[in-house]
């Protein structure tokens, strides 16, 4: 563990990256090319004094989660997240899971986004990141870690999460969820996270066993949805979703059909639920 060298670390990263490449506007008075400290406690949901201690090395050793915020605000490459958790005396984290580090390019593409809603999710639908949008929309992502913080898991084990959705879209979604992850037992096979999911799930609900024993499989890649939102009510937006290389994770977007009402629920979501988002902040 070197504090110091990370410190050093994080302010040469924090240089790099420019504020229009993570949201940020660009001022007329800055005066630092790359992000300011509060910004990037920002975007890692720290406190300014906290992340200022880091980078001066005189703070406590960060957290495997707080890498893991902060190689996604810093923008790291792989090999630059594994350097921070070396520096952190942190063991790396796996590839999947919550902390798993979010390919530069999904981040890219969400950052290209901004009026619609975006999410990057693990193939086991746990959300890595989102967009002010989609935090809107759909909420902020569940605070559970592990197999728990899996949508999926969720989905079966946890009846207001459901709430969500239209309930006449409840079946096929259910549908949806586990021929997706049938797909996804068959690319993982003898991976421990899969196995250990798929047997929590056959204990824990009746339904998702009936439908795993019916053997379909199918990868989620588009889907229509029919969300019901407390601000704007029932909403139908298409669900389209754009898979990594490696498969293990993708980028959620939700748009509209041009011309329906979703179009104007949206539009109001993006400022009340913006609103609704800076309050609770």
């Amino acid at each position: 563990m070197d504090l110091s060298e990370l410190g050093a670390f994080l302010k040469s990263r924090r240089d790099r990256v420019r504020p229009s490449e993570v949201g940020l506007a660009t001022g007329p008075r800055r005066r630092v090319p790359g992000l300011r400290r509060d910004e990037v406690a920002g975007l890692a949901g720290a406190s300014t004094d906290y992340y200022v201690e880091l980078e001066q090395g005189r703070g406590v050793q960060p957290s495997e989660q707080m890498l893991a915020v902060l190689s996604r605000a810093l923008r790291l490459t792989s090999d630059e997240r594994n350097h921070l958790y070396h520096l952190a005396g942190r063991p790396l984290p796996p590839v999947h899971g919550v902390a798993a580090h979010v390919h530069p390019g999904m981040l890219d593409l969400l950052d290209r986004l901004p009026h619609t809603p975006a999410q990057v999710i693990t193939d086991l639908s746990a959300t890595l990141t989102q967009n002010r949008l989609a935090r809107a929309l759909l909420g902020p992502p569940a605070a559970e870690t592990g197999l728990e913080a899996s949508f999926i898991y969720q989905w079966f084990t946890d009846p207001s999460v459901r709430d969500l959705y239209h309930p006449d879209e409840h079946d096929h979604q259910s549908q949806v969820f586990v021929a997706d992850m049938r797909a996804i037992a068959s690319r993982r096979a003898k991976d421990p996270e899969i196995i250990a999911l798929t047997e929590k799930l056959l204990r824990k609900s009746a339904e998702f066993a009936e439908l795993w024993g019916r053997r379909e499989v199918a990868v989620r890649r588009a889907d229509r949805k029919r969300l019901i939102h407390p601000l704007v009510g029932e909403i139908e937006l298409t669900c389209l979703s754009l898979l990594s290389e490696d498969g293990t994770q993708r980028l959620l977007w939700f748009t509209p059909a041009p011309g329906s009402h979703a179009v104007e629920q949206l539009e109001l979501l993006s400022v009340v639920g913006e609103q609704e988002i800076k309050a609770a902040d």
